[in-house]
């Protein structure tokens, strides 16, 4: 696994069919994510993330229905994605309707390897009630992927308001969360991200109206679409480690004094922790907690916990 990986987020505007034909259509919005992709190709990214519904035509007012686009779609724009993946040495994230071997309909992300393969795929586990009722079946299964860039964690629109996947995820230790949406979630973004101790990439629809961003774990903003650019790349370090300041602070100090730039302590405020990064071939971000004994934040959240459930320090 890399310890440093580009991501890039784009999300390409859904574009009316030419006409009435399913299948030129096909072809059509085919060379229209292409095209887009060229814009974050030049970049060299190790992960590209493409929006929910990435490819179904905007409307149906042309006479192209999406379940007929969706037949005569078949594996196609699949195909291409992992074409474009295998030429250009990079993983992508691919999210859409598609009928699964059984002929139910889903919402999936399916996730692509640099080499044009399947890695793993997510379908969602909470449709929305309007997309169960014209017949999108709800996903059962939620495990992390393993990546050449980490773990990774399909994530797809209304999923965000469920606390019940987020902590499933926050179990699993995701290094990346993949979030294909036609819904921003504001805050719960960040949420998630600090939650599940994992950096967040989102792609999420209107490119326009609604910026779609790269999150570090303590929420910190990395990169971000904008209302003249529907892309976004960040490089991120997954070699790091999540700590509270309490008891750690004068060690963070000592660790900077010793080791310099090979090391980033990267503090947002007001949450009293920060994420301390390796930035060394030499030494891991876990190598510094071993050295120093730090505690992370999740265990210094669970002896607090245990001490207030003590009796000896409860309140008679």
């Amino acid at each position: 696994m890399f310890k440093k990986i580009k991501i890039s987020t784009i999300v390409p505007p859904l574009i009316r069919p030419e006409s009435r034909s399913a299948e030129a259509f096909v072809v059509q919005v085919s060379k229209h994510l292409r095209n887009e992709l060229d814009k974050v190709l030049p970049e060299h990214p190790d992960f590209i993330l493409l929006p929910e519904v990435c490819d179904v035509p905007a409307d149906e007012t042309s006479g192209v229905s999406r379940q007929d686009f969706f037949r005569a779609r078949g594996n196609l724009i699949y195909d291409m994605l992992a074409e474009t993946a295998a030429q250009n040495n990079c993983n992508i994230g691919y999210s859409t309707n598609y009928f699964d071997n059984g002929g139910s309909l889903v919402n999936g992300t399916r996730f692509i390897s640099r080499s044009g393969k399947l890695l793993g795929g997510y379908e969602k586990n909470f449709p929305t009630i309007g997309e169960m009722e014209e017949g999108v079946k709800a996903g059962k299964k939620h495990q992390v992927i393993e990546t050449d860039c980490g773990r990774i964690a399909g994530v797809i629109c209304f999923d965000l308001n469920f606390d019940e996947l987020r902590l499933a995820y926050a179990a699993q230790q995701p290094d990346i969360i993949m979030f294909s949406s036609f819904y921003h979630g504001g805050l719960m973004q960040q949420y998630w991200a600090y939650s599940c101790r994992s950096f967040f990439a989102g792609a999420v629809l209107p490119s326009l109206t609604m910026p779609s961003a790269i999150i570090a774990p303590n929420g910190r903003i990395l990169a971000e679409t904008t209302n003249y650019f529907n892309y976004a790349t960040a490089v991120i370090n997954l070699d790091r480690v999540l700590l509270h300041l309490d008891y750690n602070w004068p060690k963070l100090t000592e660790i900077k004094k010793k080791y310099g730039p090979e090391v980033e302590i990267d503090d947002t405020g007001k949450l009293a922790s920060v994420l301390l990064y390796s930035n060394s071939e030499d030494f891991s971000a876990a190598d510094l907690v071993r050295e120093y004994k730090l505690e992370t934040l999740d265990d210094y959240l669970q002896r607090a916990g245990a001490m207030a459930k003590n009796p000896a320090y409860q309140y008679k």
